[in-house]
């Protein structure tokens, strides 16, 4: 799928210079951020449920009685 990003100045020269620093695209280096921050929400996600089953083990055995 195509999109158009419109990024600020500062935006733009800080992945241009990412991209240039990685010996990369700046589309490559936009998609890996994008990898990146899918990822860490997947791994967040995983992470505040484990630790509402862990605090709140006692409630949920009760609920599901």
């Amino acid at each position: 799928m195509a999109m158009n990003l419109r990024l600020s100045e500062a935006q733009s020269q800080a992945l241009r210079d990412l991209a240039a620093q990685e010996g990369i695209s700046m589309q490559e280096a936009a998609l890996s951020a994008i990898d990146e921050y899918l990822a860490r929400r997947d791994q967040r996600m995983k992470s505040a449920i484990e630790r509402v089953l862990s605090e709140d083990k006692d409630l949920l055995d009760r609920l599901g009685q």
